[in-house]
Order: structure tokens, then C-alpha cells, then sequence
């Protein structure tokens, strides 16, 4: 076998070792910087130059930040801090201005006493978006004077030079994302708004002026937040119901960190914690977050035991006690350190410690002060516990009933022959009629289908014990195969692409809805791998004679309908409204909606869990009013949906 091995090359020696000069790797290898090239990398640099202004925030010398979306997609940041330095860097010779946007892991983090806590990482923030961008210039007003530096490409096109006089701080900075780089140059103005938005509630007081600037109609976004944390809360309450009028907020402080925490109970049933260290969001939590959640668990035990509602060994869980939460968890400290693949982990042990001794001695107090709501919160965790051992009787009665434990599926599902879970398909089909076409038009080889009936149950509105004893959903669970909630387990999922197909039209949407609020709340899993896919079929039949065709908007029927009367306009063109899945025959939908060659699927993607919950809430919650505005404003676009 060796004899094949074609030998490229003998020597192998320090002509073969490549260096990247300057800002050269961050061009070569743009995803190692800002993650992707696509649409959040494109947002990532807005990101980058704002979290700079925002360090300046921390710090206490800047309140105030404007960014703007020009005409042509570019980006302007104004701050009014106290201006990036000009003056010489000692160890290079050069202004810092043309160090911080020219040589990467340089700037004001790195123990120089520039910042004690910073939200940039690595010092890469300014460096990266220069090299990524067309052309970047950017302007500082220090010390009376306006400087200015011009870069294309992150080479130097300007030197450093004065173009005028100031009575004012601060630093501009204007770019062009580089076409050359980027999937796409078009910014989103409402992505940036989420995170402008967050970060206005991190940082009380911190005025952040979100502008667009492009097209007739400018748009414009004032957020400053003078509650913080406690308006972060509020805002995630919005659609719900609190258990309890007022906002508990608990701070403290060791050395050089700090910790706020902000939390609210709600009537719901499900946990939203969302933490934050210097700024920036650790969704795979850490250190703050464990600290809390065991504060937390001791001060209700403790205090239910001391009034004599929780006697003996009887105590409630941590899973007890967060049901119905809305917490949100800031710290913010000097050398943050952060683990996993991903860097969404805080890892600073220390911070543990504050958290927990934050919680523990001044919710304790509160709840001696506030009695009235210490006893909603206990009376909760103490329902949520009665609960949770009825879902564990139900869970066994319906795995005796089922069959789950020895492999049984449901009568529902109509499986396929392959057993590689990367290679199969489940789709969930809305009526009888509907599956028996997809049954007979399937390729049985890989695609399975599992009929729905009926409305299904509103998992917002209710706990896991009637999910497991619910007739509709229980099939479903069985036929995953990997459990719910905290027994989920992705390496047991039966199907890699889970297709929801239901028909283009209120009851279809709110099907749909429905299921996506059952895999968020249940499975979120499954929508984070990218597993989730809503089926797209036809609107319309147009037939001509023998021709036929399916058009799937309003715009294509036209479209095809002026295509097929090309040769003669006044042809006779039928054109037939589908009015469900379940009037297709087998033939129809497997050429129009099942066949990987031919067919659409949305993939339904998280991208930004936040805003995911909102939604949510707000379709499937108790309130009604918010539910009807929301489809008013969303109802043309409510298939095109990425959730």
C-alpha cells in the first residue's frame, strides 16, 4: 500500500511554515475571529466596536453611545468616553490609535490599568473589524483636538494627524463591511436592536441610540434603562403573569467584582434564567449560575422550615424552586475566564462564592421583610413539587400502558426501514387523510410519518404530568424516542430531520405553533441541533390542458400563469386553490412536498433564545390582546417564520 502514496514533497523544513503577517490571519481565517462570514459574523463587528465604547461605560467615563446604519449598509459608533489614546506606545513606537486598529491582542485589557472589568475578550475587537472591513476610519476627540486615522483592507491609507479643534471626548468609528469576505453586507436592523437592548439593560443609565438610516423611513431606537437589571426583568415578564408585584433585586461586591441579580416569579410553569459575565451572555452558564441556584434552593428550605411549612427531610428540589423564574444573573469582574468549546461558561470559582453569599444573606432579609411574598414564592416551589411527583407516577403508569420500555411504538407511527437516525425523517402530518396520502407517497426507505388529529395540548399552560398522559403528545414522545426535559437525551432520537407538515391556513399555523412551543419547552434540543423543519406545500394547482404546475405564493401563480400563457395569451389557464394536505393525492404530495429533490422545508432555528421566549409567551400565554396584535402585524409572513 505504501508504493501508492504519492510523495508530494521529501523535505519537509522551515520553508514550508507559512507566516501570517498583521492582520494577514484574521483575513485568511475570518471564522476563527468572529465565528461565521454569514449574517452573524456581519453583526459580530457592530458588536465588536460597541463592546469597546461599552468597556468605556464600565470604567464610568461614558453614557452615552449612538450607532447608526448609514446608506449602503455602513456602520458609524459615536461614544462619549474619554478617547482611545494617541499619544506613543512605548513598546512598538507607534500612536496606540494605530496599534489598536493594527496589531491584533493589543489594547487597554491586558493589566495596563487602562480597565479593571472588561466585556472584550482578547483584544482582537478593533484589530478584526479593520481587516474585515472595505475601509474603517476613526476619529478621537482628546485633549481638545480631533484625530484621525484612515485604514482599507486593515492596511494604513491615513496616518494619524489632527483635523481640528474639540471641547468634547470621544471616539468614532466608521466602517464598510468587506464584500469580499461577507456571505452578505446587509445589516438587520432589529437583530442589532435585541442587542443593543440587552446591553442597555446591563448597563443602568447607559444611553444606547440604535438609528437606520437607509431607505425613506428612518428608524430609530432610544434605550436607556435607568432600573437596569430589574427593568431587564420586567421586560422578559412582559406577556406573563407575576406571582408577585415587585422586581427582588440582591448586589454585592468583592475586590474588584461585582454581582447583580434581578428575579421575578411568575404563574407559568417553566425556568428562565439568563446570565451575563462582563456583559456578555454565558447561555452554558458557569460559576454565577450555580452559586445562585444553590442560594437559592437553602433559602427556601430554610425559610419554609422555619415558619413550619416544610417539616422534617420533606424539602423542595432546585428544579422546585425555579419553576415559574425569571432571573437574570450580571457579573461583571476583572480576568474573566471562560470554558467549554464554545466560551459560553464562566470558570472563576471565586465568583461562586459572591454569588451565593449575595443570595443567601440578602434574600434571607427579604424575606423576612416581605413575608407576604416570601409565602407566594414557598407555596410555588411546594405546588411545583406535588407536581413533579405526580408527573413521576404518571410518567410510570404510561410507560406501563405504552409499552415504552420494551421498544413498542405507537399505532400512529408508520416507521421506515432504515435505523440510522442521520439518515431518517419523521413526519408529523396533520388528519388522517393527509397521513394516509403521505403514507402511500412516502419513500419508506428513510421517511416515517406520525399522524396528528385534533388540537393538541398547549404545553405553555400546562405541567409535565399532563403531558405525559396526553393522548396526542404521548405518541410523539414515544416515537423520538429521546425522552423530555431534564431526561432528554439526544443520542436516543430516533429521526435527525423531524418535518412538521400541516396545511397552509390558521388551524395549520396554530398546529404548528403548538409543536414548536412543545419542542422549546421540552426538547429545545432538537431546534438547537438544527433538527426542526416546517414542510412548505403548494397554494395553487395551474393546469393548462396536460401541463401542470404548483405555485407557492400568490406572486409565483402569477409568475407561472403569464409563463404558461406565453405562446398564447388567451389560453384557458385553471388555477385551483389547495385548501389542505388531505385533498392531495399520494402522487401530488410527494412531487410538491416530500421529495428531497423537489420539495422546501424551513428549517426552524434559535436565534436568540430571548426573543424566542417572548414569542412564545406571546402566542401560547394567557393574555389575549398581545396574541391578536401580534398576528395582525405577523399573519402574511407567519410560514416564513425562523423561530
Amino acid at each position: 500500500m505504501s508504493d501508492m502514496i504519492e510523495k508530494v514533497n521529501t523535505e519537509y523544513d522551515a520553508s514550508q511554515i507559512q507566516v501570517l503577517e498583521g492582520l494577514e490571519a484574521v483575513r485568511k481565517r475570518p471564522g476563527m475571529y468572529i465565528g461565521s462570514t454569514s449574517s452573524s459574523g456581519l453583526h459580530h463587528l457592530v458588536y465588536e466596536i460597541v463592546d469597546n465604547a461599552i468597556d468605556e461605560a464600565l470604567a464610568g467615563y461614558c453614557t452615552k453611545i449612538n450607532v447608526t446604519i448609514e446608506e449602503g449598509d455602513v456602520i458609524r459608533v459615536e461614544d462619549n468616553g474619554r478617547g482611545i489614546p494617541v499619544d506613543i506606545q512605548e513598546q512598538t513606537g507607534k500612536s496606540a490609535l494605530e496599534v489598536v486598529f493594527t496589531v491584533l491582542h493589543a489594547g487597554g485589557k491586558f493589566g495596563g490599568g487602562g480597565y479593571k472589568v472588561s466585556g472584550g475578550l482578547h483584544g482582537v475587537g478593533a484589530s478584526v473589524v479593520n481587516a474585515l472591513s472595505q475601509w474603517l476610519e476613526v476619529q478621537v476627540h482628546k485633549e481638545g483636538k480631533i484625530w484621525q486615522m484612515k485604514f482599507s483592507r486593515g492596511d494604513i491609507v491615513e496616518g494619524i494627524h489632527s483635523v481640528g479643534e474639540t471641547d468634547r471626548t470621544g471616539t468614532t468609528v466608521r466602517f464598510k463591511p468587506d464584500g469580499e469576505i461577507f456571505d452578505d453586507l446587509v445589516y438587520d436592523f432589529n437583530i442589532l436592536k435585541v442587542r443593543m437592548r440587552e446591553q442597555a439593560f446591563l448597563n443602568a443609565g447607559l444611553n444606547i441610540v440604535l438609528r437606520d438610516e437607509r431607505g425613506e423611513e428612518v428608524q430609530e431606537r432610544d434605550l436607556c434603562y435607568e432600573g437596569g437589571i430589574r427593568e431587564f426583568v420586567s421586560y422578559l415578564n412582559n406577556h406573563k403573569t407575576p406571582a408577585h408585584a415587585e422586581v427582588i433585586y440582591l448586589s454585592g461586591s468583592r475586590g474588584d467584582a461585582i454581582a447583580e441579580i434581578a428575579l421575578q416569579y411568575n404563574d407559568g410553569y417553566n425556568e428562565n434564567i439568563v446570565s451575563f459575565a462582563n456583559d456578555i451572555n454565558t447561555p452554558e452558564g458557569g460559576m454565577h449560575e450555580t452559586g445562585f441556584k444553590t442560594a437559592l434552593t437553602r433559602v427556601i428550605n430554610t425559610y419554609g422550615t422555619k415558619i413550619n411549612v416544610i417539616k422534617g427531610d420533606d424539602k423542595v428540589s432546585g428544579e422546585d424552586v425555579r419553576e415559574g423564574i425569571t432571573a437574570i444573573i450580571s457579573v461583571k469582574l476583572p480576568e474573566a475566564q471562560f470554558e467549554g468549546q464554545t466560551k459560553q461558561k464562566l470558570g472563576n470559582a471565586y465568583i461562586r462564592t459572591l454569588v451565593d453569599n449575595i443570595v443567601s444573606d440578602q434574600l434571607t432579609s427579604y424575606f423576612e421583610e416581605h413575608p407576604a411574598t416570601a409565602k407566594i414564592i414557598l407555596e410555588k416551589a411546594l405546588m411545583a413539587n406535588r407536581a413533579r411527583e405526580a408527573a413521576r407516577k404518571a410518567k410510570a403508569s404510561v410507560r406501563r400502558k405504552s409499552g415504552l420500555e420494551s421498544g413498542q411504538m405507537p399505532d400512529k407511527l408508520q416507521d421506515c426501514n432504515e435505523r440510522d437516525p442521520s439518515l431518517c425523517e419523521l413526519y408529523i402530518v396533520e388528519g388522517d387523510s393527509a397521513a394516509g396520502s403521505a403514507i402511500q407517497g412516502r419513500d419508506s426507505r428513510f421517511q416515517a410519518i406520525l399522524a396528528m388529529w385534533g388540537k393538541m395540548l398547549n404545553v405553555e399552560k400546562a405541567r409535565a404530568d399532563k403531558i405525559y398522559g396526553n393522548d396526542k403528545l404521548y405518541p410523539m414522545i414515544v416515537a423520538l424516542g429521546a425522552g423530555i426535559g431534564d431526561e432528554f437525551n439526544i443520542e436516543k432520537l430516533r429521526y435527525h430531520k423531524i418535518v412538521i407538515m400541516a396545511d397552509a391556513d390558521v388551524d395549520g399555523s396554530h398546529i404548528r405553533t403548538l409543536l414548536l412551543t412543545f419542542f422549546f419547552r421540552y426538547m429545545r434540543p432538537l431546534i438547537e441541533r438544527g433538527y426542526v423543519y416546517s414542510a412548505v406545500p403548494p397554494l395553487y394547482k395551474i393546469t393548462r390542458g396536460k401541463q401542470q404546475r404548483v405555485a407557492y405564493s400568490d406572486e409565483e401563480r402569477d409568475r407561472i400563469s403569464n409563463e404558461m400563457r406565453a405562446d398564447n395569451p388567451n389560453a384557458k389557464i385553471e388555477i385551483n386553490r389547495f385548501k389542505g394536505l388531505g385533498e392531495m393525492d399520494p402522487h401530488e404530495l410527494w412531487d410538491t412536498t416530500m421529495d428531497p429533490e423537489k420539495r422546501t422545508l424551513r428549517r426552524i432555528t434559535l436565534k436568540d433564545a430571548i426573543e424566542a421566549d417572548q414569542i412564545f409567551t406571546v402566542l401560547m400565554g394567557e393574555e389575549v390582546e398581545p396574541r391578536r396584535e401580534w398576528i395582525e402585524q405577523n399573519a402574511k409572513d407567519v410560514v416564513n417564520l425562523d423561530i
